[in-house]
């Protein structure tokens, strides 16, 4: 990889650069040079300009080919977001995104996944004004949402930091490059230059748990945030930055342990009855710091920064542990123990770059650096092999992931007769990806000398020297892009990218959209185009051990092997490959007069070598030889990452707004939107001899996240009252496990539907009060049946999106000045 140093030197650089230029113009009272005009300014009316979907001027959500959402800060501020958190958020507030609370899901609990579209969370590309973001390190091998993805994490974007958010709802790798499968989340940072904001909020679950009987009071939630605006003395120069702190202690949602047939009758007395596991939400602290600058530094050019920093110590929920059994000593634990997984989450990325004029070509170039270091650990455990003496608490391994870009983009207006000027844009972007990994301490996998007891860490086996990598690759690329207003009423776009990776060839993608507005304020619009996804370094490089059902249901370790593990290739593991996508989509939209506005898009994406994590592969169903090889390792079953499907997924949106002016002195606006999403496997290609993917993986692709999601939204406000209203229905999912000897037990948990509230109350000019409830009506999933429910253990599963922490309720204060 290229080193930080280098990188963060290059960045520096070009900081320096702008800041030298700008000294003149502060120190001096010449003559101001004009700001570059931004990309984002609002137009003259109520219509946003939106920058995501293509590079043409202009362009609101209305009139745009394809479907792109605009998601406002005070939209985000009002979403009754758990903790105000970034993914949460969007959960609420965007009716094809998923981003449910995982539980007992390794790092997933920790960092938490998110789809569009049904499709996989690292389908999806996310950009910071405009630039590429980069993912997180670690892979989610024990969740079911996002299951072996990398994908980025949202809530490393403090809330606060968001002036609005695009999300482009259309494939989009001839613009955008690799991953933007099934849409860009393009979030538009603040850029006030003037004024301070504090804002503060304290939330707290009180629901009434049914499994157990009890009422419960916990998951407070402390949030801070804050940001000022500096002018920096010269017209169109500023500096705006701000903080955030989330303190969230954990919820507990565990039911009475009927304690597994297949663990030590002696448990029963010891442990019998009482609540042991504990599901929900781990404890969380974060910071979040984040700037945004810019300035003319010369004729026509502007110099720009911007850069978040994220600091998160979280915790997570292992099984519990029976006294009684090879994964405890009685003499440490007497009463058995439940591990508890621990996570140290650093992620940072800064910005900076030139655009401007030269002519009628407008520029921008710029360097971007991500990065991300998750250090995984396990405390109250142990490794029951080495005896009594065993450590408690283990550092298991830590993983770290980097992003260099480099990039330019051009674009220029020309006047070729038709309706309008077209617009030409293309460019040029150089990217530099890294994964590493690195061993966990010994004693978190060591074999001791206890013979019969489980070996490693219990919930963490570590990280082996032999399983680290260090890997990284080179990705160069060029684009060019058209748009067309063939008429007044018929605008064409076509885009095309060729990427060349150093690890994975080379890949060409296409795109054309339409929108032909036949009437006026009525349109139809339709887009056909392939994009394409390299597999990430992560999924390249990544190895970990787990727990999962195994056979009987019995909880078994399964260790993640990298493709070119000597035991993934016994197990005929070949090496990953792109994957390729076509997004065919048509819709109509609708604005009539400033009040109304509905569009409705259908669309169906073909996915071709989906990257998925195979099914797990247990040691006992293969022949000698390859027992011979698992056992060596002390492993019992494994599993890996493979191209081996194919699917298709089709859907639908529907999205309506309308605004009543004058409704009790008040406005009052009205929305709806539904999501459809379901995808199918169209073709599976197992080993042979092995099951690659069998009735478990096939429901994690298909059923296991809602196909649908319904949101009804009343917002009414004058100049001192606000409410708002939301009810949300999510669609069923279905989960399905694989016990061995046909048993296959399975539940289809129903849709259901949450209600959030919020009231707000302007004290004065600067003050505004609010409180409000989350689940109000303290909804909760579908019990789970007595095959799944891991004998009590477990009343709730984590798939539904409506999750098992119940009804949130919350208070806070924003101030502005």
């Amino acid at each position: 990889m290229i080193s930080q140093s280098l990188k963060f030197a290059a960045l520096t650089g070009v900081a320096a650069g702008a800041l030298l230029a700008m000294r003149p113009a502060l120190a001096q009272d010449a003559p101001v040079v004009d700001a570059v005009p931004v990309a984002n300014a609002a137009p003259a009316g109520d219509e946003e300009v939106v920058v995501t979907g293509s590079r043409a001027r202009g362009r609101t959500a209305v009139n745009t080919p394809v479907p792109v959402d605009v998601i406002s800060a005070g939209d985000i501020a009002r979403a009754g977001a758990l903790g105000g958190e970034f993914g949460q958020a969007l959960q609420n507030l965007v009716p094809s995104f998923n981003f449910p609370r995982q539980s007992n899901s390794g790092s997933a609990d920790l960092v938490r996944p998110a789809q569009l579209r049904g499709l996989s969370p690292d389908q999806v590309l996310v950009l910071v004004n405009g630039k590429r973001r980069h993912t997180t390190s670690i892979t989610t091998v024990e969740s079911k949402t996002g299951r072996g993805t990398a994908p980025v994490d949202f809530n490393a974007i403090p809330s606060g930091a968001i002036k609005r958010i695009e999300v482009l709802r259309d494939g989009a790798g001839a613009q955008y490059g690799s991953d933007a499968i099934a849409g860009v989340i393009n979030v538009i940072l603040d850029d006030a230059p003037e004024g301070i904001e504090v804002n503060g909020s304290y939330g707290i679950h009180t629901t009434h748990f049914d499994p157990t009987g009890a009422d419960l009071t916990d998951g407070e939630t402390w949030v801070l945030q804050g940001e000022i605006g500096v002018p920096l003395g010269i017209e169109g120069a500023y500096l705006r930055a701000g903080i955030e702190y989330r303190d969230r202690a954990p919820t507990r949602r565990g039911g009475f342990d009927e304690v597994p047939f297949f663990e030590d009758p002696a448990n029963i007395p010891l442990v019998g009855g009482q609540v042991n596991f504990a599901p929900g939400d781990g404890g969380s602290e974060d910071l979040n710091l984040w700037f945004n600058a810019a300035a003319p530094v010369g004729d026509g050019i502007e110099a720009y920064a911007f850069g978040t920093y994220g600091q998160r110590n979280a915790e997570g929920t292992g099984f519990f542990r029976y006294p009684v059994s090879s994964a405890n000593i009685l003499s440490v634990y007497p009463l058995g123990y439940r591990p508890v997984t621990t996570g140290d989450n650093e992620d940072y990325a800064a910005t900076a770059g030139l655009r401007g004029e030269a002519g009628a070509w407008t520029w921008d170039t710029s360097l971007n650096y991500g990065h991300n270091r998750f250090e995984a650990g396990v405390r109250n455990s142990l490794n029951p092999s080495l005896g009594p003496t065993s450590p408690r608490t283990f550092f298991t391994g830590a993983y770290e992931v980097e992003l260099f870009t480099a990039n330019l983009d051009v674009t220029r207006t020309f006047d070729v007769g038709l309706a309008e000027p077209a617009t030409f844009a293309f460019g040029a972007e150089y990217r530099n990806e890294g994964f590493r990994s690195e061993a966990g301490e010994p004693a978190s996998y060591a074999a001791g000398p206890f013979v019969g007891l489980a070996v490693g860490a219990q919930a963490g086996g570590g990280l082996r020297p032999e399983e680290t990598r260090d890997i990284s690759r080179d990705v160069l690329s060029a684009y060019a892009e058209l748009s067309l207003q063939l008429s007044e009423t018929l605008l064409l776009d076509v885009a095309g990218r060729y990427e060349d990776y150093s690890d994975f060839g080379d890949t060409l993608a296409g795109k054309a959209a339409l929108r032909w507005e036949f009437a006026e304020g009525l349109a139809l619009r339709a887009s056909i185009s392939n994009s394409y996804r390299a597999p990430s370094l992560v999924q390249v490089g990544y190895g970990t051990s787990s727990l999962s059902f195994g056979p009987g249901g019995i909880l078994q370790s399964v260790q993640t092997l990298q493709v070119d593990d000597p035991l993934a290739r016994a197990l005929g593991a070949p090496d990953l490959e792109a994957e390729s996508a076509v997004n065919y989509s048509a819709g109509f939209t609708a604005a009539l007069g400033d009040a109304f506005r509905f569009s409705i898009d259908g669309y169906r994406i073909d996915v071709q070598d989906r990257i998925t994590l195979s099914e797990r592969v247990d040691a006992a169903t293969l022949p000698p030889a390859l027992q011979a090889l698992f056992a060596a390792r002390n492993i019992t079953a494994a599993n890996f990452f493979t191209n081996a499907v194919d699917t298709e997924t089709t859907g639908v949106d529907v999205v309506a707004t309308y605004r009543f002016d004058e409704v009790l002195d008040g406005v009052l606006n009205v929305s709806g939107a539904v999501s459809y999403a379901e995808t199918e496997i169209t073709a599976i290609r197992n080993f042979p001899g092995v099951t690659v993917i069998g009735v478990e993986e096939a429901n994690t692709v298909e059923d296991a996240s809602p196909k649908s999601k319904i949101i009804l939204t009343l917002d009414w406000t004058d100049q001192t009252w606000s409410l708002l209203g939301r009810l949300t229905r999510y669609g069923e999912a279905k989960r399905v496990f694989n016990f061995g000897g046909g048993f296959e037990p399975e539940q289809t948990y129903g849709a259901e539907f949450q209600f959030d509230l919020e009231v707000g109350y302007q004290a004065s000019e600067n003050v505004n009060l609010y409180a409000g409830a989350s689940n109000l009506f303290d909804a909760y999933p579908d019990r789970s049946n007595g095959d799944i429910f891991y004998f009590g253990n477990f009343p709730y599963d984590v798939l539904s999106p409506i999750g098992m922490n119940g009804r949130y309720l919350y208070a806070g204060v924003r101030t502005s000045w």
